[in-house]
């Protein structure tokens, strides 16, 4: 079994873990990884978590690879068109995106690198309750006001 590099941090929900390969991101898991490796990419993925929750960076400058289908590279990629602190829901991103907003959930729930891939900006149609993998929907709102409320 090949192990990844990872690098872990304190997130102010708890731990965060993210890991490389081949040069580009490709998780970013909740909890303590086991293997801590301090590659270049890695620390700078932390600081720039960290800056992103210290209300210093909107946008993040990372190389992500994400593994996935073809269809879930592009919905992730849809998702990063949801702008800085702002909300829409699958509905809406689905028909400026001409993907199935079904399809777009379900990749939303697939997210290997939430955070990172802003799936946090997808709102239910109903309420304003949004969704992040392995976090909580406060987990979720919190990003979104941390967002809003430089």
């Amino acid at each position: 079994m090949r192990f990844l590099p990872q690098l872990s941090l304190h997130g102010p929900f708890g731990s965060l873990t993210v890991s490389e390969e081949d040069e580009g991101l490709v998780a970013l898991d909740w909890g303590w990884g086991g293997d801590q490796q301090q590659t270049d990419l890695l620390r700078r993925a932390r600081e720039q978590l960290h800056a992103y929750f210290d209300r210093e960076l909107r946008e993040f400058d990372l190389p992500l690879a994400p593994q996935g289908s073809a269809f879930q590279r592009a919905a992730w990629r849809a998702f990063g068109s949801v702008a800085f602190g702002s909300t829409c829901t699958c509905l809406e991103l689905g028909s400026r995106c001409g993907i199935d907003p079904r399809a777009l959930g379900r990749a939303r729930s697939l997210n290997p690198l939430p955070i990172l891939i802003p799936s946090h900006r997808l709102v239910g149609p109903r309420r304003p309750r949004a969704f992040i993998p392995e976090g909580t929907a406060d987990t979720a709102r919190f990003l979104i006001d941390l967002e809003r409320n430089p």
